[in-house]
């Protein structure tokens, strides 16, 4: 099963919506909160052609976007549980 880890806010209708996608398609998953580590977040944008916007999730060490990426993904049926 692959690694899939969320980083995310704790007020962000995205990553709140992800989260859920993920759990609806029996995917595990780690959730990383980025509110309290400013430092973390921008070493991620910085990392990952300065994207800005949470979540940031990765899959297998790799950054694949935010919830429209993701969503995009399921849509595709490439989100396997």
């Amino acid at each position: 099963m692959a690694d899939v880890k969320v980083y995310t806010g704790a007020y962000c209708g995205y990553c709140n919506a992800a989260k859920k996608l993920l759990q609806t398609a029996g995917i595990p998953f780690e959730e990383i909160g980025l509110d309290d580590k400013p430092e973390l977040r921008q070493k991620l944008s910085e990392e990952n052609g300065h994207y800005r916007t949470i979540p940031m999730i990765f899959v297998d060490g790799k950054f694949i976007g935010g919830f429209t990426d993701l969503q995009a993904l399921q849509k595709q049926g490439r989100l396997l549980g």
